[in-house]
């Protein structure tokens, strides 16, 4: 199954994001959200990085992503402590939204309750008597679990403001999360077990992945992985998956180390723009043993690209505005700026050979700027600061 369309923006992996220097504690507190335009109480069980653990200590000093994760169906949040132990200490917000636990879940609400609380968040960050003033960063990952997964699509549809979905072993849910997946963009990371009886992946993950509109998505099956595996022990999903297959041949230890083996990298990635860890991510599906893949990330071929040819970016780094100089035989050429996410973030018609972009809507980072003309290409590196 493997089939592979990707490569990485050229010199970006010579870009190192700073890693967190040692682990962080684990604080966690309740929250409980008010969603006026439903009418609807969304009580958050949320963990998050902190300097010493316990109920509502102070977040740790730094700038955090955030996860919202959506739980599977009759599974309370407490099955994933998986997730917070092995995320929270390296520096991610988590956050368990409680609702839908009962034996007739809303799948539509559940997934606006996750897309709610990701919002929320954000604003949470932004109010100074909250636990999270100035503490969290704009990047949010949206993910879930069997039904869970399948609600993280509903939330993801046409909502720019996340940075990536990721689910595992997503069920299809109602309304469609196979449908809403065609309105997704977000880059992509889905796990699915190929022996999981609950969720086939031929009738779950499969057409969801094939539907999504990111330009990058990957797709992972863990060989021998089970459905309730992703999770810590639950009596419900256990019941379930023992009618259909008592025995898998792989342990919930090893799912769950090969789960974030990959989920690590991807987070360091897409939530952090560590290009190098996107390498690394990549090569592991190409060499793991435990795995089948399958990915397209439509970013720029390196074969395709030659660096210098006289494009000088200046100031760079550059604050709010840049200018370009270029050669003339390059003017009425096409000039394009891409994020480490290999997505296309500007384009314009050269006219002239020296101009200048606002960068306001720019995030901080490192972006790839590649002139096409007559046939060939090159590129050169731009870097977005808030440093003056």
């Amino acid at each position: 199954m493997k089939k592979k369309s990707y490569s990485i923006l050229a010199g970006l992996l010579l870009i190192s994001a700073t890693l967190l220097a040692q682990p962080f504690n684990i604080g966690h507190t309740t929250v409980g959200f008010f969603d006026s335009s439903r009418s609807r109480d969304i009580e958050t069980e949320i963990y998050y990085p902190a300097d010493s653990p316990g109920e509502n200590v102070p977040v740790a000093l730094g700038d955090f992503p955030v996860i919202v994760f959506g739980h599977g169906f009759l599974m309370s949040w407490e099955a994933y402590q998986n997730f917070w132990t092995e995320l929270v200490p390296d520096g991610y917000v988590i956050c368990f939204p409680t609702t839908e636990t009962g034996f007739s879940p809303s799948h539509e609400n559940f997934g606006m309750d996750i897309k709610f609380v990701a919002a929320q968040m954000q604003i949470e960050n932004g109010i100074s008597s909250s636990i999270f003033f100035d503490r969290l960063t704009e990047k949010t990952a949206l993910m879930g679990h069997s039904m869970g997964g399948g609600a993280s699509f509903l939330a993801a549809q046409n909502n720019p403001a996340i940075s990536s979905l990721i689910n595992f072993a997503a069920a299809e849910t109602n309304p469609s999360a196979i449908a809403a997946a065609a309105n997704v963009t977000a880059p992509a990371l889905m796990f699915s077990g190929n022996d999981d009886c609950v969720t086939p992946e031929d009738a779950h993950q499969v057409p969801m992945y094939d539907n999504l509109a990111a330009d990058c998505k990957t797709r992972i099956s863990i060989i021998n992985g089970g459905h309730c595996y992703f999770a810590d022990f639950n009596f419900f999903c256990n019941l379930g998956e023992s009618l259909c297959n008592p025995s898998l041949n792989i342990s919930r230890e090893e799912q769950q180390l090969t789960t974030f083996d990959f989920l690590t990298l991807w987070l360091d990635y897409s939530l952090r723009e560590n290009v190098n860890a996107f390498a690394v991510f990549n090569d592991s599906l190409q060499n793991s043993a435990r795995i089948t893949f399958e990915q397209s990330c439509n970013t720029i071929d390196i074969a395709e690209v030659s660096t210098g040819a006289g494009m000088k970016i200046f100031p760079n780094p550059a604050v709010d505005k840049v200018a370009f100089k270029v050669p003339s035989e390059n003017i009425g050429g096409l000039m394009t700026i891409y994020n480490v996410m290999g997505k296309r973030v500007y384009q314009q018609q050269i006219t002239t050979g020296e101009f200048h972009i606002d960068l306001s809507g720019f995030t901080n980072g490192a972006y790839a700027v590649v002139i096409f003309n007559n046939n060939s290409s090159y590129t050169s590196m731009l870097f977005k600061t808030n440093a003056r």
